[in-house]
């Protein structure tokens, strides 16, 4: 894959969404040409998409936020992610390339009943908008449905050798179905039959509670210092 030169600017620190007390920092990339093709390999070097922004955490104190994806052909099922497959056998998914009212109707509902205590409470168009879609790269909708109601919706980045999962939301009458796993699973799943290598699932935090999910998704990648390493080869936890 050919790489080029992109120019990169550094944020004020701002107060950290995920860590209370901390203060963030974000490289943001300037370059006003970007396709899907650069957008992957920046994938691979830690950076993240937000609306049309591409940016990457670079605070001087922390390096809580770690770059985690799963190479889709080694991944494999816990026990418990078979569950939730099975759990959910009579709910079905499809693709939609295009955004729509319900969409957003979804998104407001969940974002307001469950993380009215988050930096995106309270939901609106606009920040749906600013936050999801993206001018040059526009994202897959895997939506699932019950019957006819539409209960959740993975929004996600799809690339020559890649996905890229940017957000998922769901029905909260649905909250004991597991559907932010499901959803990773339809993901991993659609990514391998069509020939995709990695799924990159954003930053695992360790440090924040609803960002420590990812590692139950095995055998997964972290980017380090010494480039990506699999679980097996990263250092324990502490706890």
């Amino acid at each position: 894959m050919n790489s080029k030169s992109v120019s990169v600017g550094i944020s004020q620190p701002f107060d950290c969404n995920y860590i209370e007390g901390n203060k963030e920092q974000l490289l943001v990339i300037q370059e006003p040409h970007i396709d899907g093709a650069l957008f992957e390999q920046l994938l691979a070097m830690g950076f993240r998409r937000n609306g049309n922004a591409i940016y990457k955490p670079r605070c001087p104190s922390c390096q809580a936020c770690q770059s985690i994806r799963l190479n889709v052909h080694d991944f494999v099922l816990s026990k418990r992610q078979k569950r939730t497959l099975k759990n959910n056998q009579d709910l079905h998914w499809k693709v939609n390339y295009q955004t729509r009212p319900e969409h957003f109707e979804l998104y407001q509902r969940y974002i307001n009943e469950r993380h009215n205590d988050g930096p995106m409470y309270p939901a609106s168009q606009s920040q749906y908008d600013d936050f999801l879609l993206s001018d040059w790269l526009p994202p897959m909708f895997i939506e699932v449905f019950d019957k006819d109601r539409l209960i959740g919706v993975a929004v996600t980045d799809n690339m020559v050798h890649s996905f890229s999962a940017i957000y998922s939301y769901f029905d909260p009458d649905y909250a004991d179905r597991s559907l932010g796993s499901l959803m990773i699973l339809i993901q991993c799943q659609l990514a391998k039959s069509m020939g995709k290598r990695f799924l990159y699932l954003g930053y695992q935090i360790d440090q924040n509670r609803k960002m420590r999910y990812k590692r139950q998704y095995r055998p997964y990648q972290i980017l380090t210092p010494q480039g990506w390493q699999i679980d097996e080869q990263l250092e324990p936890l502490s706890c």
